[in-house]
């Protein structure tokens, strides 16, 4: 079955100034329509590796939940678990500057209730045969609860990521029950109730070591942008990967992106500055695009243990 997703679509309309943003101006631009949603964008970049994931999740009941089906399919994600509803699908507004940065979103979530539902008739058959899971970990509890009941009862791997911090933050049980945890630096700030806006990556990768001794986190991972990424294990292993050069367009997905090459990596069999690096390819070829998703690799150009 490949790599299980749990999480959401949303429909993504962003707005681009073509000129210096004026805030509370009128400011020219273009505007753009595109799937999204953190789940989505991370069941597509692994399905953009040729490895065929499982996607459980929810669209809306009409005519754009369908194109989101048919486009995951074309891009050969089982969506046999996902299921039409009404609010299935989120929606997140976005206003871009120049140098392609948010100066302002608005963001509507949508109810994740059904999921639940799958997860209760088919769980057994969803995760039996999964090479491992992905969850988004701020999404509803009872669903976490019941993604890592089935996962430790099938001993499979759950890696996790997060959109909303405060709301994962309140969920550190579950940190410690996975594989590993990604997030950005202004997350891990939050999460460990530290300032590390002015840390460089060699002096975050050190005090994440410490961090994740004291938390249980079996491993983690920090982004930071154009500094590259920390990593660091419960074993004392640390270390930082680079960023790769690229001309910034737009950096939505890109998170997606790097930690959908971390779990792939991870999940079939490369050390975690190997799945950093795998990250770290995917995430460059989103920003210097408008899309939310990398383009096509085969899975020899990373020589995954399958």
């Amino acid at each position: 079955m490949g790599i299980v997703v749990i999480g959401d679509v949303f429909i993504d309309v962003k707005g681009y100034s073509t000129a210096p943003f004026i805030p509370g101006g009128r400011n020219a631009g273009v505007i753009q329509q595109i799937h999204g949603g953190v789940g989505r964008n991370v069941v597509e970049d692994i399905a953009n590796i040729e490895l065929k994931p499982t996607f459980v999740s929810l669209v809306d009941d009409d005519a754009m939940g369908d194109d989101v089906i048919r486009k995951l399919e074309r891009h050969k994600v089982d969506t046999r678990y996902m299921r039409k509803v009404k609010n299935g699908m989120g929606t997140w507004l976005a206003v871009f500057d120049q140098d392609g940065d948010v100066v302002a979103s608005i963001s509507k979530r949508p109810d994740h209730r059904p999921i639940e539902q799958i997860l209760d008739e088919h769980g057994d058959e969803i995760f039996q045969d999964a090479d491992s899971v992905v969850i988004e970990i701020d999404i509803d509890k009872e669903i976490v609860k019941k993604t890592f009941h089935y996962a430790e009862k099938y001993g499979k791997k759950v890696y996790a990521l997060v959109s909303n911090m405060t709301i994962a933050i309140e969920r550190r049980d579950f940190l410690r029950r996975t594989a590993c945890f990604v997030c950005n630096q202004q997350e891990a700030g939050i999460l460990f109730s530290e300032d590390y806006g002015g840390l460089k990556p060699e002096e975050m990768a050190r005090c994440l070591a410490k961090r994740i001794q004291s938390a249980h986190i079996p491993k983690m991972v920090v982004t930071m942008g154009s500094d590259g990424a920390a990593y660091a294990d419960q074993e004392g292993n640390w270390g930082v990967y680079p960023a790769m050069k690229v001309d910034v367009v737009d950096t939505t997905g890109a998170g997606d992106a790097f930690f959908a090459g971390v779990c792939v990596g991870l999940t079939y069999g490369k050390t975690m500055r190997e799945a950093c690096a795998i990250g770290t390819r995917l995430s460059s070829t989103v920003i210097c695009t408008s899309e939310n998703i990398c383009p096509r690799f085969m899975p020899e150009e990373f020589d995954l243990d399958r």
